[in-house]
């Protein structure tokens, strides 16, 4: 129990459980985000990453000048492919939800931590912007060696997933084979009493 709650996302979803339970009965906007990220091999071996970022208002109230920034992608190791690393928007009702993606391309190979993006929003009520954080990603292996898929590697799976029913239906088919094509032994007698 205690190697569950040591896990920086466990804690995470911990902290914005009790936080999400504490601002659940007072008339203010409750912002939570997720972030993903996935990877994709092209086939000229480069490796595109995929990312989104969900905000959600899990409050009462609407949020204001809402704006996302995620600095976590360095120059050096990533490339833009399409959008941007922030974005800014007017309001964010109660119960409302904004998305937004970017595409980057790894220039260098390695395991990635990505860092949560950073919700910045007003609230009418307040003077100060308030701050809320996504989800962090769960590491990348950026570029990483892949092991070729084995010629007939597609058959163990179906083999695997399928083989009981193969094996029954298999074992059937040759029941019924053996009972409806007749034996040379009885087709030999046949012949004899004639």
């Amino acid at each position: 129990m205690a190697a569950l709650i040591g896990n920086p996302l466990i804690k995470a979803l911990i902290v914005l459980f009790l936080v999400s339970v504490a601002t659940a009965t007072g008339d203010a906007p409750f912002i939570v985000a997720h972030k993903k990220a996935s990877l994709n091999r092209l086939k000229s071996g480069a490796e595109r990453i995929s990312v989104s970022i969900d905000i959600y208002n899990q409050g009462f109230s609407t949020a204001y000048d809402v704006s996302l920034v995620d600095d976590s992608w360095p120059q050096d190791a990533f490339d833009f492919v399409s959008g941007n690393t922030s974005q800014s928007w007017e309001r964010l009702d109660a119960g409302g939800l904004l998305s937004h993606s970017f595409e980057l391309e790894a220039k260098r190979q390695g395991m990635f931590y990505g860092a949560p993006a950073v919700i910045t929003f007003r609230i009418p009520t307040k003077a100060a912007l308030q701050e809320a954080y996504s989800t962090p990603i769960l590491p990348l292996d950026v570029l990483a060696e892949r092991p070729p898929e084995k010629k007939f590697e597609w058959a163990k799976r179906l083999l695997a997933k399928y083989g009981s029913q193969i094996s029954v239906i298999s074992i059937v088919v040759l029941f019924i084979y053996l009972i409806v094509t007749p034996s040379k032994s009885s087709g030999a007698k046949a012949s004899k009493k004639r």
